[in-house]
């Protein structure tokens, strides 16, 4: 028998919860931050513009107006009926009004009005959890497209891929899952890459939901040659660290999917010992912080730039750390995703 069955993990107490949830730390900070995420989901960029031209009295207002509002609008049709009548019934409570000898006492309305509302607020927190679990099997299958380990090249072909589907969530990590599996199905009957890149595009394409598009780096190498073949479809441009300083390649050919059938360039680069070619996914460079300013792709080269003669893992962690420092508490916008390729 499973002791995992036999010997089950108990429930906690919901008193224990209660007295850590008091003893939690940074509550004001957390408060703060769940405000500004009220404001960023259900205001605009035009109420945002309007309400900087507001005395903090009419902004206060406005600003509370509007986030009800939202709220509102984004329930069901049942769900805002309930959750209005709830109010309304909880507004009553008090007055007594006698009519035909019948007296009506509105605080036995106050009962029933704080349960629909707690009905909505329970329905409204089953579908929260529901999109948390969703996005929790989606992280789990974005980690399982990654290697277990940072792989050690000695003399053998290897291929690497970087890839970045338009969307979020649980759609687009199963996108990428199906993309993966293409690409491992088709590479080992390509020998040039850049057609392979093509046919992969044709299927991405043809297979793809509409108005769907992926950006891809893949790069191929042979160690003993010290050479990095490659081709950018849409992706952001891989980065040169050599002994000369840091280069920008050029810019790439359309991402998958944009188009039925396209042609796609192969480069190549030369790597010395000691140099690093790097590829990145735009959320480290949009990565941005709680007054909204992005991490940028001139920091970002800056510091990679002082990052020459450090080993990969070392680089890799030195520049998610930096940015990990940038943001802070601000909510993240993307995935950060870095393939560093340093020839030994």
């Amino acid at each position: 028998m499973d002791s995992n069955y036999s010997n089950p993990r108990p429930e906690p107490r919901l008193r224990d919860t209660l007295r850590d949830d008091i003893h939690f730390p940074n509550h004001w900070q957390t408060f703060r931050k769940e405000l500004k995420d009220l404001r960023e989901f259900y205001i605009d960029e035009e109420k945002k513009k309007r309400l900087d031209s507001m005395t903090p009295i009419q902004r206060a207002f406005h600003l509370t107006g509007w986030i009800l509002k939202g709220m509102l609008m984004r329930l069901t049709p049942l769900r805002r009926v309930l959750l209005l009548f709830g109010i309304v019934l909880s507004l009553l409570a008090g007055p007594q009004i006698t009519f035909q000898h019948v007296r009506i006492d509105f605080t036995n309305f106050t009962l029933p009005g704080a349960a629909l509302i707690l009905l909505v607020l329970m329905l409204e927190l089953k579908d929260k959890l529901l999109a948390r679990d969703e996005l929790v099997a989606g992280q789990k299958v974005q980690r399982s497209l990654m290697p277990e380990r940072s792989p050690y090249v000695s003399g053998w072909r290897y291929g690497l891929a970087l890839a970045d589907v338009s969307g979020k969530g649980l759609q687009a990590a199963l996108i990428m899952a199906k993309l993966q599996a293409v690409l491992k199905g088709l590479a080992p009957d390509y020998e040039s890459i850049d057609n392979l890149v093509a046919k992969l595009n044709v299927i991405f394409h043809r297979d793809g939901l509409p108005n769907s598009f992926a950006s891809l780096v893949y790069a191929e190498i042979s160690p003993l040659k010290g050479k990095v073949r490659y081709v950018n479809a849409g992706h952001l441009p891989p980065v040169l660290l050599t002994a000369d300083g840091l280069t920008e390649t050029l810019k790439g050919d359309p991402a998958l999917g944009l188009l039925s059938s396209t042609t796609y360039t192969l480069r190549e680069s030369e790597l010395q010992s000691g140099d690093v070619f790097l590829v990145y996914s735009d959320g480290i460079t949009e990565a941005s912080n709680e007054r909204g300013e992005f991490f940028g792709t001139e920091r970002f080269l800056k510091r990679l730039g002082a990052l020459r003669g450090r080993a990969p893992e070392e680089i890799g962690r030195i520049l998610l750390g930096e940015i990990e420092f940038f943001v802070k508490d601000a909510a993240p916008n993307d995935d950060l995703s870095l393939i560093i390729i340093q020839r030994q």
